[in-house]
């Protein structure tokens, strides 16, 4: 019969499964600095040497880097992985773009129905604040800004589906698209119209889901990739007739 573990042993390990619990889920997301350890231990009501031994189960598993003198953080391996070789592929493969907004779509879709069949009081206060930021974005005309919370709102909502591979596989994602966003965002912008589409099809989204009706709300996000793949498409379509102009003005030019 094997002898039982140590309670110490057993209390770090259930320390470790606790923090690696929150990585998961997202509370603690890649690039966090965790508390204090002396914050932490007491918050999590256990003492500093069995948070160390914790802490160590996690650097070893490399969900947690610390720096010496500088604190322990969350890394990004759970996205970086995935996310770093598809960037460099898809910049010299552009079909890739259309297979990655077919994901993004089912995805994306799918996130939302969870979201609004799941999300709590906690994560409609998240929703409603993201997509405040979203629309202060919109009312300042601040571009830069609009980027980073439209994938804000979407990792809200991906977030807001408790479904912890949904999180993160729509955070790596968007570190994959982050660029391909903010190309779109700016194509979008100079056409007035279709800027204000864009605004009312986040408004659809979450109102869908703080309303909690799943298909409403699937619809919704679907339909929002459909209009960014037309768009970016449109945007192809542009550039290569502004090509075409340049060579025969550079043709004529010659003659």
């Amino acid at each position: 019969m094997n002898p039982k573990r140590p309670v110490a042993h057993r209390l770090t390990d259930s320390v470790a499964s606790e923090l690696e619990k929150r990585i998961l889920e997202g509370s603690l997301k890649p690039g966090d600095r965790l508390p204090s350890e002396r914050a932490l231990a007491l918050g999590l009501g256990v003492s500093r040497p069995s948070l160390r031994e914790a802490m160590q189960q996690l650097v070893s598993k490399g969900l947690l880097s610390t720096l010496h003198g500088g604190g322990t953080f969350v890394t990004d391996r759970l996205e970086a992985h995935f996310a770093d070789p598809w960037q460099d592929m898809l910049k010299d493969n552009p079909l890739l773009h259309r297979d990655l907004l077919e994901v993004r779509q089912m995805l994306e879709s799918q996130a939302a129905a969870l979201a609004a069949d799941r999300a709590t009081d906690v994560d409609i206060s998240r929703l409603d604040a993201v997509h405040a930021a979203l629309e202060a974005s919109y009312e300042l005309d601040d571009l830069n800004h609009c980027i980073e919370t439209d994938v804000a709102f979407h990792q809200a909502v991906a977030e807001a589906s408790h479904n912890v591979l949904i999180g993160h596989l729509t955070a790596s994602l968007m570190r994959v698209v982050h660029g391909h966003v903010a190309n779109n965002l700016v194509h979008l912008h100079a056409r007035p119209q279709r800027w204000s589409q864009l605004r009312a099809q986040h408004r659809a989204i979450w109102q869908a889901i703080r309303e909690h009706k799943p298909q409403e709300a699937a619809l919704a996000a679907s339909e929002h990739i459909e209009f960014v793949r037309r768009s970016i498409e449109d945007k192809a379509l542009d550039e290569a007739r502004r090509s075409s102009a340049l060579r025969r003005l550079g043709e004529a030019a010659a003659k």
